[in-house]
């Protein structure tokens, strides 16, 4: 469960309205030597109070909230400069406010009812920034609310090499650094530099990212 702690840990911000679901996951989360909780907030207004105040890593957003839901404050942090990443939280898989956030720019979506490890092993993957979380149902997510409105390439598509484009379609699919580069016999640190040059050409800030532009382009 736990990983190495050779680099500094990861900080971790709570934003949820339920008291006892805060203090569930701060006994899981706090549990493990490479994460480390900065702030809590139960409203989305406190939210951007609270990440001014600590600049976290990663803040786990609930959706639906009193005084400012989720989907407000995500938008509000992501306009700031050098944001945290977003994992949004809801209660059901197919949440079409989950896909606004993501859009928006959310790092990607996860249940409530999530198991332990799949939530520790979602604020990992954000903040390596190596895999999508759960992507098979990012994708189902993306599927189910994008539909036939496919948008025209933009021109900055053009400009990915052939190589660039293999590998933009298996990040699309969810494939991590890892599985890229055991099915394209390359080193992770090739896939990681090829990922990077893509995001950049692209505009895009992430893979979660990408896999929206994939789905909004017809490309998934």
């Amino acid at each position: 469960m736990t990983q190495g702690t050779g680099s500094a840990p990861i900080r971790l911000v709570l934003v949820d309205d339920q008291a006892l679901f805060r203090a569930g996951i701060r006994m899981l989360a706090g549990s493990q030597p490479d994460i480390e909780i900065v702030g809590e907030a139960g409203d989305g207004r406190e939210a951007l109070e609270v990440v001014e105040q600590t600049h976290p890593d990663v803040v786990l957003m609930d959706i639906r909230m009193p005084v400012m839901d989720g989907l407000t404050a995500t938008a509000e942090l992501l306009a700031r400069p050098n944001p945290p990443r977003i994992v949004m939280l809801t209660t059901f898989d197919l949440d079409e406010a989950a896909a606004r956030a993501i859009q928006q720019g959310a790092s990607g979506f996860l249940l409530k009812d999530a198991d332990p490890e799949a939530l520790l092993a979602a604020i990992r993957t954000v903040h390596s920034g190596s895999s999508v979380i759960a992507a098979a149902a990012t994708r189902d997510l993306f599927a189910h609310f994008t539909g036939a409105n496919t948008q025209p390439l933009p021109p900055e598509y053009e400009t990915l090499t052939e190589r660039e484009r293999e590998i933009f379609a298996l990040a699309a699919r969810g494939l991590s650094n890892a599985e890229i580069a055991r099915r394209e016999f390359l080193s992770e640190a090739t896939v990681k530099t090829h990922i990077s040059r893509i995001l950049t050409k692209l505009a895009l800030r992430d893979r979660v990212q990408l896999v929206v532009f994939a789905f909004e382009h017809g490309l998934a």
